[in-house]
């Protein structure tokens, strides 16, 4: 078995888009802005976009958060994002969800522009990559295949089974692995799946996307299979300071022993969502997309 190790993976990444953002600036560019809005108090988007800050300080981007207060009407989140869209020192911007309930996410997702939706949940990008264009991929989907990528995991005629539907990490991550480069044979998994145990056990990759902690176990998974885990719950812990502990979809220590590879919780996928979000900011700034 050996461990995915998505922090090493996302060090890698970040240098290489340091040197890249360098380089623009010492050629008379500037170095590209990425604005979050967070609205409310939600502790884990606020923890979230903390670590997307950081990040932007280590690559050399500008970053701005917008933070704006829970009860901020939906009208008013769309004119903000009507402000960023029109202003052309931001190349690009997120919308942290999940948002208040009074205000609807789909909406919002539509009001940005395509150019400047580095997370890739537009409409248009959505489109564009299940044509396979040139589009800003979400940055979970988009960081999995880079962890395939750096430990070179076959995947060209294998099955994959995605547990989990939603459009953020399941579907589209079972679009681009069936695409050519990829080449996967992919299921798509979710709670009214007959036989979900079986189906799973046949999986020569297995995307574990739902959200259920632990939900994966050594039974359902054959031996040699490579695990994907982008679960993270937080459960009570006595052992920790803080209270809490994290946990993945995957139970880690009876399923491991099985895998060839396995991401851990925390630091597999989670390291890699963000610099995704990163490669994504500097696509944008290039005008790589959309020119």
């Amino acid at each position: 078995m050996q461990l995915i190790d998505g922090k090493e993976v996302a060090a890698a990444l970040r240098r290489e888009i340091a040197a890249e953002v360098e380089k623009m600036v010492a050629d008379g560019g500037r170095a590209p802005h990425l604005v979050a809005i967070l609205v409310g108090n939600d502790g884990a988007s606020q923890t979230y976009v903390g670590h997307k800050e950081k990040c932007c300080g280590e690559v050399g981007f500008r970053s701005t958060v917008l933070r704006l207060p829970e009860q901020t009407t939906e009208e008013e989140l769309l004119a903000e994002i009507a402000r960023l869209n029109a202003d052309d020192l931001v190349d690009g911007f997120i919308v942290q969800l999940p948002l208040p309930r009074h205000i609807s996410e789909q909406r919002v997702i539509e009001a940005i522009d395509p150019r400047k939706d580095v997370d890739g949940f537009h409409p248009v990008n959505t489109g564009r990559m299940i044509s396979s264009l040139p589009s800003y991929l979400p940055a979970t989907p988009d960081g999995i295949l880079s962890l395939l990528r750096y430990y070179r995991i076959e995947t060209a005629g294998k099955h994959c089974v995605v547990i989990g539907r939603s459009n953020i990490v399941g579907r589209p991550m079972a679009n681009l692995l069936s695409q050519k480069g990829w080449d996967c044979t992919v299921t798509i998994t979710h709670s009214r799946t007959r036989n979900l145990k079986e189906v799973v056990a046949s999986a020569d990759i297995v995307i574990a996307a739902l959200g259920k902690a632990e939900f994966v176990t050594a039974d359902m998974v054959k031996p040699g299979a490579v695990v994907i885990d982008v679960g993270i719950t937080r459960v009570p812990s006595d052992k920790t300071k803080s209270g809490w502990k994290l946990l993945g979809d995957v139970k880690f220590d009876e399923v491991a022993p099985k895998c060839s590879f396995i991401t851990p919780v925390p630091g597999g996928v989670g390291p890699m969502t963000i610099i995704s979000l990163m490669k994504n900011t500097l696509k944008a700034a290039r005008r790589e997309i959309y020119g």
